[in-house]
């Protein structure tokens, strides 16, 4: 039915994006990272090479302002917001949860949990229900050093969706399945790693693969 292209932690290195797009996607998601501590200026160069719609959250390493340069891009900002693409529903959310770094985009449990909670409530349910998440859910796809970093907030609603499209953790790149639910982590697009998933016409027919250009 649908060919997405899944796409994180580019951390303004776009050099690939070109090949990332000879895989022929109908639609591209983003799952934050867009810039390293950058400027609305690298959110233009990155969506100005990507000439299918996107669907984008930013990342802890995107300053806030990233923001306002998401709304005026190309790429529709699906931070703190839901939408429907056809039979595939669709919520976001950006930033992480604090980190012991201390990077740009941070949100505390609270934040987290009141976009969340509005977005959850407004989406209207389809055959596919999608969280673009930059932040795992803690447990999943979450381990650093035998610690699990993830978003306990972010785990309270996995049970909404089919499919939770996550980044954050380089090391973790991964497909992750269980109790009926999906996730992925396609890995730092800055080193060549995306994943594909297909959308089936049924409920539940999501195929992933990792790929790496």
């Amino acid at each position: 039915m649908l060919k997405a292209l899944l796409l994180a932690d580019l951390h303004g290195e776009y050099g690939m994006i070109e090949s990332f797009m000879e895989l022929a996607p109908d639609v591209v998601f983003i799952a934050g990272d867009i810039t390293n501590m950058g400027t609305a200026q690298d959110v233009d160069t990155c969506f100005s090479r990507i000439d299918v719609p996107s669907f984008s959250v930013p990342g802890n390493c995107d300053p806030k302002e990233v923001l306002d340069a998401l709304e005026r891009s190309s790429s529709v900002n699906l931070h703190g917001s839901t939408m429907n693409l056809g039979k595939i529903s669709l919520v976001g959310i950006g930033g992480s949860n604090p980190t012991p770094f201390g990077t740009p985009f941070e949100l505390t449990d609270k934040q987290i949990d009141d976009l969340l909670k509005s977005s959850v409530s407004k989406m209207e349910r389809a055959t596919h229900n999608v969280l673009i998440s930059h932040a795992p859910p803690q447990g999943i796809l979450d381990e650093i050093a035998g610690n699990h970093v993830g978003s306990a907030t972010v785990k309270k609603y996995v049970e909404k969706f089919d499919l939770i499209c996550c980044a954050h953790v380089h090391e973790q790149r991964g497909i992750y399945e269980a109790d009926g639910i999906k996730a992925v982590n396609p890995g730092p697009a800055a080193m060549g790693n995306c994943a594909m998933i297909h959308f089936g016409e049924d409920a539940k027919d999501i195929e992933i693969k990792l790929l790496n250009v």
